[in-house]
């Protein structure tokens, strides 16, 4: 069996990738923890890390197993928080997963309203990608789920939520920059890089559906990454990407951003809240009584 202590050891390693220093920030002997990671590889089959003069580098292996151990320490530190939490919580709990930027925008003064309302429920906020959300709207993980989704599956329930302006963001001197608004065949020849997590699968989505209905095919770069991270280096100049009215809640100097013309309007991201239909959490009531009096479907 795989103890929790060696999955310690492990993701230690990985962040110091060297053991010596591992071993000194957990505190315990490198021959110890030497020994420790070899049990866990013979026992796991694989080879989580290449050992060499300059340290310990994860194997492509030991990097999917290190990515799960990280996700089960997460979830174990979060159980040992929430037994010792004797306040927060005595009210119940609730789970939101969310693919919405919370730089600003709706979701984040939803979120704010709802703490504020309800400081003896314990809050807890899962961003992700739409397909996981639906996975664990299912497995129970998580109560509800906000997305740019238009998905239909049995025992979920869907309601509207609410819709954001879709930007361009640029570098302040890139050509287009000083343009009033674009259309989408203006963008046929830029090259995007867009998260392959959040809202980012969202909106390349739209960006491939609204090129392709003009003929054109998008340049399209996905990163494993957050869209803030995305954001702070398009000023470099190497390309270009979409962000939605959230985004500019906070200030981006480098940055020009700019209303995308569709059919006669800004295009937009539609956002609808999923839950499963039996859910009975009082706390996840109390949530839909909010989105309701802020919100009106």
């Amino acid at each position: 069996m795989i103890e929790v202590r060696q999955l310690r050891f492990a993701v230690a390693t990985a962040d110091a990738q060297n053991f010596s220093r591992a071993a000194e920030a957990m505190r315990i002997k490198q021959s110890t923890l030497s020994r420790r990671i070899a049990a866990l590889e013979a026992r796991l089959g694989i080879k989580l890390f290449e050992r060499s003069t300059r340290g310990a580098i994860p194997t492509e292996q030991g990097k999917a197993f290190l990515s799960v151990a990280r996700r089960i320490l997460t979830d174990i530190d979060n159980l040992q928080t929430t037994a010792r939490a004797v306040s927060y919580g005595e009210e119940g709990r609730i789970a939101v997963g969310f693919s919405a930027s919370l730089m600003a925008g709706n979701m984040r003064a939803t979120i704010g309203e709802y703490m504020r309302r309800h400081p003896d429920i314990q809050f807890d906020g899962i961003e992700a990608d739409p397909e996981r959300m639906l996975s664990d709207l299912k497995a129970r993980i998580i109560d509800v789920a906000l997305m740019p989704s238009d998905a239909h599956d049995a025992g979920i329930s869907r309601r509207s939520a609410w819709s954001e302006r879709l930007l361009v963001a640029l570098p302040k001197d890139h050509q287009l920059a000083k343009s009033d608004g674009l259309h989408w065949s203006d963008l046929r020849r830029l090259v995007f890089v867009l998260p392959s997590q959040g809202v980012g699968p969202a909106m390349a989505r739209n960006l491939k559906r609204r090129l392709s209905d003009q003929g054109y095919r998008a340049h399209l770069i996905m990163q494993d990454t957050s869209l803030g991270s995305v954001l702070s280096t398009v000023p470099f100049g190497r390309y270009i990407t979409l962000a939605t009215e959230a985004s500019i809640g906070v200030q981006w100097p480098e940055l020009t951003f700019l209303e995308i013309m569709d059919q006669g309007g800004p295009a937009r991201l539609d956002y609808a809240f999923y839950w499963r239909e039996d859910n009975d959490n009082p706390a996840l009531k109390r949530f839909f009584e909010l989105i309701s009096e802020r919100y009106p479907a």
